[in-house]
């Protein structure tokens, strides 16, 4: 069974069971707490957390998706037999038991959603239940808040009464078959997981590889560490394709199932007689590169655009090391758009990939010419010489042995590894920061700031995203709308529909209509209303969002009867209350951020 047809089949089969099929979202998240989607859950979030209502956006409380994903924990242990950057995960999602009052297929939990597994993997995917085994959560006497969480019972019925035998039914502590919020509190639940071993012996004695996970949302975890029960628990499950497609075709690892076969075929033919190794980076890294310059990342030297570029030099740096002086990046391109063109359009923009690969290239070529230069004044380079000479100009330490042995002698895997962990943890520890962690006095979700001089700044940000919104519209159009911002004290960053880049011209226009509207000295005021009457007036609202029966309507610019205000919105706050103490807004890149989606970053000064 080919991966097409895998993925074809997952959906359909849950299509024909009342779930909405999803599309993928982007793999740059609207999450401003992740750099990158790693679940195919992300994008359901307000769902679970009752911020969006899932019978009025997709006509169902149920959903199905195959999610594109990133996950850069696993960026240098690829060139195994397992690990990858980019993978896809196979996903269906029920946010809740109550009926659908639209119409629709209402709600499922436990004897749904494991029949639907079973049913799924045994009929639709031929794996004999022989094979199969699964665990369980066989509970936690406390947790750190002094709480017990009972036994799953009710997974473990159910399996059983599918015909698996106690002995095939594992019951796993917290660690393993409970899941917990990413953040500090959240919906979480006991999980249960499914594998499959070669043969029905190695089931029976509980060896195998697990495919697929379903959670179980039944509480919400606290702050403080307390559980509660959900009122409307939900299901949640994450079925990664490569995983399974090395079951189905059963190959030896994913590297040989037909996801990469062709690719490495061609690199092989392209740059024969490396190891093995080398290929699956170069397939591994390719294939993920492309995927996050058409979903809008581009090469830099922070966030996304640093993961970019990480794997695009080691590619180049592989190119330099091997003397492979094939077109990879040519190869690459037209591959990844035949094969996955289909499931995701965006990726058939083959020459404004390429584009993006050849100006790295280049790119990387000055930098090797820079730090060729600079590694001449060392008599010799230390661990610590090495990893800044890595920062600044790109070189890993592989083409330093390659360029000036004789200067790294003291230098090996170990010390260049452990320097590394140093910088990943300092790295981290600023990700924290910036990401909500300790610190902050003001974290809205949308917006973040950690003192008060931070607090004014953000607010002056976050009126003048407002007046961002509403100066697109006049500029572009009035099918421009909000698709997710994230303001902190250095900027605003806002997400809206638009199908293509904006001209110079256009990105000028918006700037002189924010920065004349703030030089106008607006009056920037609230009422209090009714969810209905608010939507009356005509304004704003984030139509992702679920808003409470009363909600703030913000209006920038005195109401009048010879015109309308400059911008009228439901919003939390804060804001300034005149314009003019925003300052000067200035444009500072635009960028895409999936198909038809832009993303516009701007300040204040």
């Amino acid at each position: 069974m080919q991966s097409a047809e895998i993925r074809e089949k997952f959906l359909r089969f849950f299509e024909a069971r009342g779930h909405a099929i999803i599309s993928s979202s982007s793999l740059i998240p609207d999450d401003p707490s992740v750099l990158l989607t790693t679940a195919g859950m992300q994008q359901f979030k307000p769902y679970y957390v009752g911020k969006a209502d899932p019978q009025r956006d997709f006509k169902s409380l149920n959903t199905v998706s195959v999610q594109k994903c990133f996950r850069t924990s696993d960026i240098d242990e690829v060139g195994d037999q397992t690990h990858l950057t980019f993978f896809e995960m196979l996903g269906n999602f029920s946010f809740g038991l109550a009926p659908n009052q639209a119409g629709g297929q209402g709600g499922y939990f436990k004897k749904e959603a494991i029949q639907f597994a079973y049913d799924l993997i045994v009929t639709e995917y031929g794996i004999s239940p022989e094979r199969i085994s699964v665990t369980i959560f066989g509970g936690d006497p406390s947790t750190s808040s002094g709480q017990a969480v009972p036994e799953d019972k009710e997974s473990f019925r159910i399996w059983h009464e599918l015909g698996f035998p106690i002995a095939k039914i594992q019951k796993k502590g917290r660690a393993d078959n409970f899941w917990g919020p990413t953040g500090n509190e959240g919906p979480c639940g006991p999980t249960t997981e499914i594998y499959v071993a070669p043969t029905a012996a190695e089931a029976l004695a509980g060896n195998g590889v697990e495919i697929w996970n379903i959670v179980f949302n039944e509480y919400y975890k606290h702050s403080d560490g307390r559980l509660e029960k959900l009122k409307t628990p939900g299901v949640d499950t994450g079925m990664g394709l490569e995983r399974l497609v090395v079951t189905l075709q059963g190959a030896g690892n994913v590297f040989e199932t037909d996801l990469f076969k062709n690719i490495i075929s061609q690199l092989r033919e392209a740059a024969p007689g490396l190891e093995d190794k080398i290929y699956r980076v170069l397939a591994d890294h390719l294939r993920a590169s492309i995927f996050l310059i058409a979903d809008g990342v581009r090469p830099s030297n922070k966030e996304a655009g640093y993961v970019l570029r990480r794997l695009l030099r080691r590619i180049l740096a592989y190119q330099v090391k091997y003397d492979i002086h094939a077109d990879l990046f040519s190869l690459a391109t037209e591959i990844i758009a035949k094969e996955y063109g289909v499931w995701y359009p965006e990726v058939r923009r083959s020459e404004e990939i390429l584009k993006v690969l050849l100006d790295e290239k280049e790119r990387f070529e000055k930098a090797i010419a820079l730090g060729v230069k600079e590694i001449r004044a060392y008599d010799q380079i230390s661990v610590k010489d090495a990893f800044y000479i890595y920062e600044t100009f790109g070189l890993p330490w592989e083409l330093l042995k390659e360029f000036v042995p004789e200067k790294v002698t003291t230098l090996d895997q170990k010390a260049w590894d452990e320097e590394f962990k140093k910088h990943q943890e300092i790295s981290r520890a600023g990700s924290e920061k910036k990401f909500g962690g300790h610190g902050l006095i003001l974290d809205t979700g949308e917006l973040k700031a950690s003192t008060p001089e931070e607090v004014e700044k953000v607010t002056r940000l976050h009126t003048a995203t407002h007046m961002l919104q509403q100066a697109l519209r006049q500029i572009l159009g009035l099918e421009v709308k909000q698709m997710g911002s994230d303001i902190t004290a250095e900027r605003t960053r806002f997400d809206f529909s638009f199908p293509r880049k904006l001209t110079d011209e256009e990105v000028k226009n918006v700037e002189a209509i924010v920065n004349e509207q703030i030089g106008k000295d607006l009056p920037v005021s609230y009422a209090e209303l009714p969810i209905e009457e608010a939507k009356n007036t005509g304004a704003l609202y984030f139509f992702k969002e679920k808003y409470p029966n009363r909600v703030k309507v913000y209006t920038i610019g005195p109401e009048h009867s010879e015109g309308q205000p400059f911008s009228k919105e439901f919003c939390g706050g804060p804001h300034v209350t005149n314009t003019f103490k925003i300052g000067k807004f200035k444009i500072v890149k635009q960028e895409a951020v999936g198909a038809g989606v832009r993303r516009i970053r701007a300040t204040v000064e």
